[in-house]
C-alpha cells in the first residue's frame, strides 16, 4: 500500500488534467483538427439517426420520458423532447447502439457517443456558439481517451466497457469546459465521474450495453453541475491510492493522461467505421467483399475450410458461434464473414435478425477457423477459402477501409449520414443537417443545429 501511494504522489495527473482543460483556448487548435471535429460530430450523427429508431431507444424512451422533468432538448431522428440529462443519456445510446461509431484505435474507446450528445442537450438549454462547443468536444474526447490510455489494454481485457467507463470523464470535462469552470471544479468534477464509472462487456449484443453508454453522458454531464455548485470530491481521484486509474487498471501508465498535453491531440488517432461492427472485422469485410466480388458464386458450395488470421484481438472479440440476434452478429466473426462472401453486403441490413436466421449463413460460419498473429495489426487481416478440390483462394488485407491508414473521405461521411438517415426513418432533411456540421465552426447558437437532426412531429 505505502508504494502505491508514493507511485500516486509521484504521478500527479488529475490537476494537470483539469489545468490543461480550463487553460486551454480556440487559439491553441490546429486547423486540421477543427476540421476533424467536425468529421467527428458528421459521423455521430450518422449513427444516432441510423440507431433512432431501433427497439432498444423505444423501450428507453418510453420508460426515461416517466422520469423527465422538462422538454428542453430534441432527441436525434425523434419527435420527443426531454430534459437535458436524460436528451444526453438516450442520444448517446442512439449514437452507439449499433456500434457504428467512431473508434480511438489505441484504447478501442468510441469517444463521441458520451461527449456529443451532453454538449448538445446542454446547448438547448443554456446558448452555446459552435467555437465553444466544438473547444469543449475537443478536450472532451482527450481526457476519456488519455484516461482511457493509462489502463489499456487490461482495462478492457478485465471486462469493464471502456466507452463507458472513460466516457464519463470527457462529457465531464467538455460540459465542465462550457461551464467555465475553475481547476479546482474539473477535479471535483473528475471525482463524481469517477465515483459513476461503470459498463461491462459482458453485455455487448444486448440492450444492457446502452445503460452504461447513455449514463456516460449523463452521468458526466451531471458531475460538472454539482461541481459547479461545489460538490467537492478526492484530490486525486485519478491517481490516487484507490483512485480509477489503480482500482480500474493494473500497473496504469499515469503518463499517458498528461504526456504531449496540447501537441498530441488523440482526435487525430480516431477513425470512423465503413461497417456496423466491431473495428476489428473490418480489414476482414473487406476481405471477404473483395472475394466474394471475384468468386464465381457456385465455388461458395464447394468451401471444405476458412481461415481467418489477424490479430488475436479479432480472436477474442468476435469468436462467437451460435448468435442469435442481429446484434450479437456485429461482433460475431461467424456471422459477418459468411454474410459478405455470400450476399456482397456489409451494411446495417446484413447484421439483422433475418440474416442471423439464415441457414446458408450458419452453415457457412461453422466451418470458419481463427489463427492469432501478433505480426497483424487490427487493422489488417488474412482471409483463406479452402476448397474440396484442395484448392485455395485468399485475400490479405494490410489497412482497412475507415483505419487511419485509409481513412473515410469527407464525401464518404456525407454518404454514410445520407444512407443511416434513411435507414433510421426519422424523415430529417440530411442536407441542411450535413452543411450545418460544415459551417458549425461559425454558428452562433448550436442548439439549432440539435434541432435539425429532430424528427418532424408526426400530422
Amino acid at each position: 500500500m505505502e508504494n502505491s501511494r508514493k507511485t500516486a504522489q509521484a504521478n500527479p495527473v488529475t490537476a494537470p488534467l483539469a489545468a490543461f482543460i480550463g487553460d486551454t483556448t480556440w487559439e491553441n487548435v490546429p486547423g486540421g483538427i477543427r476540421h476533424e471535429i467536425k468529421r467527428s460530430v458528421m459521423n455521430y450523427f450518422a449513427v444516432a439517426l441510423a440507431g433512432c429508431n431501433d427497439p432498444t431507444l423505444d423501450i428507453a424512451v418510453r420508460t426515461y420520458a416517466r422520469f423527465s422533468s422538462d422538454s428542453t432538448a430534441t432527441l436525434v431522428g425523434r419527435p420527443e423532447r426531454m430534459d437535458m440529462l436524460n436528451a444526453a443519456a438516450l442520444n448517446a445510446m442512439s449514437a452507439n447502439v449499433y456500434d457504428y461509431d467512431d473508434t480511438h484505435i489505441p484504447t478501442i474507446i468510441h469517444p463521441t457517443s458520451p461527449v456529443a450528445p451532453a454538449l448538445f442537450a446542454f446547448s438547448q438549454a443554456r446558448l452555446l456558439s459552435g467555437r465553444d462547443f466544438m473547444l469543449a468536444f475537443l478536450l472532451g474526447v482527450e481526457a476519456q481517451c488519455r484516461i482511457g490510455l493509462a489502463i489499456s489494454p487490461f482495462h478492457y481485457d478485465r471486462g469493464w466497457h471502456i466507452t463507458s467507463t472513460c466516457g464519463v470523464f470527457g462529457s465531464a470535462m467538455a460540459i465542465g469546459k462550457v461551464l467555465k469552470l475553475a481547476p479546482a471544479q474539473l477535479c471535483w468534477a473528475l471525482g463524481s465521474a469517477a465515483c459513476q464509472a461503470g459498463g461491462l462487456v459482458e453485455s455487448l449484443g444486448t440492450m444492457s450495453k446502452s445503460v452504461s453508454v447513455g449514463n456516460a453522458a449523463r452521468n458526466g454531464m451531471l458531475a460538472a453541475l454539482l461541481a459547479q455548485d461545489g460538490f467537492d470530491g478526492p484530490a486525486r481521484p485519478l491517481e490516487g491510492v484507490n483512485g480509477f486509474l489503480q482500482v480500474f487498471g493494473d500497473a496504469p501508465d499515469f503518463d499517458a493522461v498528461t504526456r504531449g498535453l496540447g501537441h498530441d491531440w488523440e482526435i487525430s488517432r480516431v477513425a470512423y467505421k465503413p461497417y456496423p461492427c466491431g473495428v476489428v472485422l473490418n480489414p476482414v469485410l473487406d476481405a471477404c467483399l473483395a472475394l466474394s466480388g471475384r468468386l464465381d458464386p457456385r465455388r461458395f458450395d464447394a468451401i471444405e475450410s476458412i481461415e481467418l488470421t489477424g490479430n488475436p484481438l479479432l480472436r477474442q472479440r468476435t469468436d462467437r458461434p451460435g448468435i442469435k440476434t442481429g446484434r450479437e452478429s456485429q461482433v460475431s466473426a461467424q456471422h459477418a464473414v459468411p454474410v459478405a462472401l455470400l450476399r456482397g453486403r456489409a451494411g446495417l441490413e446484413a447484421f439483422s435478425d433475418d440474416a442471423v436466421s439464415d441457414p446458408k449463413l450458419r452453415a457457412l460460419g461453422s466451418l470458419l477457423r481463427f489463427h492469432d498473429d501478433e505480426a497483424y495489426s487490427i487493422d489488417s487481416a488474412k482471409v483463406v477459402l479452402r476448397f474440396r478440390d484442395q484448392t485455395f483462394d485468399q485475400e490479405h488485407v494490410q489497412a482497412a477501409r475507415g483505419s487511419l491508414q485509409r481513412p473515410l473521405t469527407d464525401d464518404e461521411l456525407e454518404a454514410k449520414l445520407r444512407d443511416l438517415c434513411r435507414y433510421g426513418r426519422s424523415s430529417c432533411d440530411a442536407g441542411r443537417l450535413i452543411d450545418a456540421v460544415w459551417n458549425m465552426e461559425d454558428a452562433a447558437d448550436m442548439g439549432r443545429l440539435a434541432r435539425l437532426a429532430q424528427a418532424p412531429n408526426p400530422a
